[in-house]
Order: structure tokens, then sequence, then C-alpha cells
């Protein structure tokens, strides 16, 4: 199975996101998911050209100058464990390798699958509008 990786959207359709935020109460469609990859100032997909479909993304969000925030990290269930996430991860590293900071937030389970890509653990604090989860105004 051969995976292409990606920074652009370009051809990226609506019908090629479905199966992401599995679990989420209220997750964004898939033209809201679409908007959200257009306009961060960083992404990386994987893109499965079989399938002709989106398998995993990830996006950060960055000032330019010193810092980026990773918010997303996805893969779709059926493909999870094959590197997928790693790779997508390694690759937006790579890109934000200029930047002084470079910040995630994680589940406690998670620690440990960042930790192995060289991130570290930090304290840190949220907060979430859960009424707002799809997006959606």
């Amino acid at each position: 199975m051969k995976i292409e990786y990606t920074n652009d959207t370009k051809g990226i359709t609506p019908d090629m996101l479905e199966g992401f935020f599995v679990g989420w109460p209220d997750p964004p469609e898939p033209g809201m998911h679409l908007t959200l990859l257009r306009q961060s100032s960083h992404r990386v997909l994987a893109l499965d050209p079989a399938e002709g479909r989106v398998i995993g993304f990830i996006t950060a969000v960055s000032d330019g100058v010193l810092s980026a925030y990773i918010p997303l990290l996805e893969v779709v269930p059926g493909r999870q464990g094959e590197g997928i996430g790693q790779e997508l991860v390694r690759r937006m590293l790579k890109e934000l390798q200029d930047f002084y900071m470079v910040d995630l937030c994680c589940d406690a389970g998670l620690v440990p699958f960042y930790e192995q890509l060289g991130l570290h653990r930090v304290n840190g604090m949220v907060h979430r509008n859960y009424g707002r989860q799809s997006g959606k105004r």
C-alpha cells in the first residue's frame, strides 16, 4: 500500500475526508474539516491513492516567527498502527524545525507516542468551548 504525503489541499474534496473525529460528541463535518485544513498555517496529509481519500492529517498554527502549535493529528481508525501518525509528526516537525517552540497538548495515554518522537512532557493549561467543537458558528 503506497501512501502519499502532501502539504497541499488542492484537489482535496470533503468526500475524501470521511472517517475522522471518531468519538467526538460534535465533530466537524467534512466541509468544515477541509476549511480547517486550508486555514491552518501548516498541514501534512496522508493520502491513499488506491482508496482516493485522506487517511491521516496533522495541522499546525503559527505566528511565523517563534512558535507553532499542533492542535490536530488524526489517522482514520482502520489505518492506525501502520506508522502513518508517526510519519505525519516527523514531517510536521521537520517543516517547523526553524521555530523556537513547537507545542501540543495530548491526553495522558498519548504521551509515550509523542515522547518516542522527541517531544518532552511539560505542564499546560487549556480552555475548551465544547459548544463550538463542530466549528459551526
